[in-house]
């Protein structure tokens, strides 16, 4: 898993039926002091996140495991209320 804060929002008209009804989110990786970390990705939403939240990521086949006939490589899994270093 990974830390990352949701920077912004994807609009797809047009995408594999796969991803109809879930929210794509841009989201940038943080470390333990909130700071950026990495590029940008994309996200699919499965907890109801909006801009400006700290989040959970998975990725890869652990994100598929209950829906496993969708297109997603990266879920937010989790909403961030703190981080306790």
């Amino acid at each position: 898993m990974y830390m990352a804060k949701v920077v912004g929002n994807v609009v797809a008209t047009r995408k594999d039926d796969s991803l109809v009804g879930y929210k794509l989110m841009i989201v940038k990786r943080i470390d333990v002091k909130e700071n950026f970390i990495g590029n940008e990705e994309v996200a699919a939403d499965y907890v109801g996140a909006g801009i400006g939240d700290y989040v959970l990521l998975c990725k890869g086949s652990a994100v598929r495991v209950e829906k496993q006939k969708v297109a997603i490589d990266m879920a937010i899994i989790g909403i961030i209320d703190t981080i306790d270093v």
